[in-house]
């Protein structure tokens, strides 16, 4: 995680040299549990979720990754547009997440690694799996979609094609037959950006792909390279604010060179 005091310092440069997001792009948010049911820095207290989901409602347009993709006008409102994500597959989505989303409207795109959820395997922290029964729930919901996260969680830094390959194709065709429909939109683990090999896999399997580094996307961007806004237990309001409209991209590219360093040492 980055520090504290690296955040404010990030925060204090971002704020020298700030171009806020227009209205012709969103900026995309990373979520991963909601509860505080454990220390992780992406568990966040379920005050602060519900303080962030209000303060979108007020000042946003929330809209689906697909019509994200699909605008080809401005925001009509001139309002920022942002798509709310969500990475690995824990129960609080459907417990925690789905209601509150569900009490305003929201649309979401849940990104699941389809061996946890397959076999019940725990997160780090102690993070509990959410079910196929639970991924059926969301999948019911117009709003809500189902994403492809690998099936491992394999970090694709240095993978091969063949590896790639294998991990989709698995991940795919759990999805496909406990939720009747294949996932069109990938989100690379860790949000660390993959192996050239990968790349290629990765493009001709899904409509979309997204990594992180505190980038909002514009119509020229790249699909197959979204930016994201990670969330963790340390922004206040303030951050969350910045994030929503395109800011704190120095914290978001310490982030990704951190945890792309800490990857190849480890994959």
């Amino acid at each position: 995680m980055v520090t504290s005091a690296a955040r404010r310092g990030f925060a204090a440069l971002d704020r020298l040299n700030d171009r806020r997001l227009g209205s012709d792009g969103f900026a995309a948010l990373i979520y991963h549990r909601v509860g505080q049911r454990s220390d992780s820095a992406v568990d966040l207290p379920l005050d602060t979720f519900r303080r962030q989901l209000d303060y979108l409602g007020e000042h946003t347009d929330v809209v689906s990754l697909d019509d994200a993709l699909q605008r080809g006008d401005p925001s009509v409102d001139g309002r920022p547009t942002v798509v709310l994500t969500f990475d690995d597959g824990t129960s609080d989505w459907v417990d925690i997440v789905q209601p509150e989303l569900v009490g305003r409207a929201m649309p979401a795109t849940f990104y699941v690694a389809t061996d946890f959820v397959d076999r019940q395997l725990r997160w780090p922290n102690d993070g509990q799996p959410i079910t196929w029964a639970g991924l059926v729930e969301l999948a019911s919901n117009p709003g809500f979609q189902i994403g492809s996260h690998t099936h491992t969680h394999r970090v694709l830094a240095l993978a091969t094609g063949q590896v790639t390959t294998e991990e989709l194709s698995r991940a795919n065709a759990l999805i496909g037959e406990h939720l009747g429909r294949p996932a069109r939109h990938f989100a690379y683990p860790k949000a660390i950006a993959p192996s050239a090999a990968a790349e290629v896999v990765v493009r001709r399997t899904y409509g979309s792909g997204v990594l992180a580094g505190n980038r909002a996307n514009t119509p020229a961007t790249d699909r197959h390279r979204l930016g994201r806004h990670a969330l963790t237990v340390g922004d206040d309001m303030d951050d969350f604010a910045a994030k929503i409209a395109g800011g704190r991209r120095l914290e978001g590219w310490a982030r990704a060179h951190r945890d792309a360093w800490k990857a190849k040492r480890t994959t």
